[in-house]
């Protein structure tokens, strides 16, 4: 099956051409065959007359003038010879038979003798004339012959079918095209593109569909972030007054672990804050920034405070894009590294179309089953719920949101050596 299209246009078109040529091989079958049955019709409906005809004609014409007249009497499928083909093969089958009987009902069975095979389309059938001497007719059987414009004409007709049956797949195919990339522009926060709901009423009916799961889902999400968000910010005011309230423990030890746990849940709180407010990121209007300067500045911000960081490389064109989503981006992932692993270092690398910002770390690395896991939200590659060790499980899934929303692609790989590399994939333009 390695002939067989992947895709359903070509599928659909094969199996459409593939019809088509088919019928129109056995429609030119047909016309072959037709004429070929019509051809031996007519000469076995003329051939007796004309032949009586033609040797009542040479009885009466002197022996030394016949062989002058032997190209006139000649007609396109048969000739007359002087020389008789002894020897010859007998002819028994149903054309032969046919012929025979026809000229032998008009001239007579004593004047015909057996039809003899003269070749292998040929025949050749004894008459004797009124002197006694012997002529042949060669007869050359009928054969189905097709002329050059008629075949032109079958090629100009399957042409024009298959140019139809591929603008009618085409026409069929293109709404689960548009559709195909319409599921692949639709990104969380950001939507997509409403599919134009006219043409054919089936076409229609399945771009009203998928607008309307587009807005569930939208809505879905949007929910969901407004739940988060309402929950994030009504839990600091009783966070707030627990603290207040730990404060007033007497016992050293316990105000201590009191107060920690606070502290974790006030962490979980801002990133759940952090991660609902990604969701609007897209509406962040687009701008120029000087790339190193932005990255300068979060290496910058991170030597201050006492990490080890080093920026390689440098973009200089202005790059357009979401600055303040960029920022978060790349200071997430700096905090990620710093935290888990070490020898940070900031990479700037230029692709064809797009420049890479990568952040690599020697670190523990994450499973490489869980690659992707880790962009979702609140999942953690340890096991532990202890916030100094797991995390929220919200730093990268708020990276992988915002990066979305910029337009770019976030991919993790575990480096050789131990460590992670994080890379940022940023359109040009």
């Amino acid at each position: 099956m390695t002939l067989w299209p992947r895709s359903l246009f070509g599928r659909v078109a094969l199996i459409v051409c593939g019809g088509l040529a088919l019928a129109h091989a056995l429609t030119f079958w047909i016309i072959l065959r037709e004429r070929g049955d019509m051809g031996r019709t007519m000469m076995l409906a003329y051939l007796g007359r004309d032949v009586a005809a033609s040797v009542a004609i040479l009885d009466r014409v002197p022996a030394d003038e016949r062989r002058a007249w032997l190209p006139r009497l000649a007609r396109q499928n048969y000739r007359y010879e002087l020389q008789d083909a002894a020897g010859a093969a007998a002819a028994d089958d149903d054309l032969a038979t046919a012929l025979r009987s026809s000229v032998a009902a008009e001239l007579g069975a004593a004047r015909v003798g057996a039809m003899q095979r003269a070749g292998p389309a040929a025949l050749a059938l004894p008459l004797r004339l009124a002197d006694g001497s012997t002529i042949a007719l060669r007869l050359d059987v009928p054969r189905p012959t097709v002329s050059r414009t008629t075949v032109l004409l079958l090629a100009l007709q399957f042409l024009a079918l298959a140019v139809a049956a591929w603008f009618g797949v085409r026409l069929a195919v293109r709404p689960l095209a548009r559709m195909a990339a319409a599921a692949d522009a639709l990104t969380p926060g950001r939507g997509g593109p409403a599919l134009d709901d006219a043409g054919p009423r089936e076409v229609a009916q399945a771009a009203r569909a998928f607008n309307g799961m587009q807005r569930r889902i939208e809505g879905h999400l949007a929910e969901r972030m407004q739940i988060l968000a309402a929950v994030s910010h009504d839990l600091q005011t009783p966070i707030t007054r627990m603290k207040l309230r730990a404060e007033s423990v007497a016992d050293a030890p316990l105000r201590l672990r009191l107060l920690g746990d606070l502290d974790g849940m006030q962490a979980l709180v801002d990133e759940g804050l952090a991660y609902a407010r990604s969701a609007h990121a897209a509406q962040e209007m687009p701008r120029a920034v000087d790339l190193h300067a932005l990255l300068d500045g979060l290496v910058c911000d991170a030597v201050d405070a006492g990490h080890a960081v080093r920026l390689i490389g440098r973009h200089e064109a202005p790059l357009v894009t979401r600055v303040q989503a960029l920022r978060r981006i790349v200071g997430n992932l700096l905090d990620n590294a710093l935290k888990f692993g070490s020898d940070v270092q900031l990479d700037v690398e230029r692709a064809v179309d797009e420049v890479h910002i990568v952040v690599r770390d020697r670190g523990p690395g994450i499973p490489p089953d869980e690659l992707e896991a880790v962009l979702q939200p609140f999942h953690r590659v340890e096991a532990s719920r202890s916030r100094d060790s797991g995390g929220t499980g919200l730093g990268l899934a708020i990276a992988q949101q915002l990066a979305l929303a910029c337009g770019a692609r976030l991919v993790l790989v575990n480096r050789e050596g131990g460590g992670l590399e994080a890379r940022l994939c940023l359109p040009l333009g």
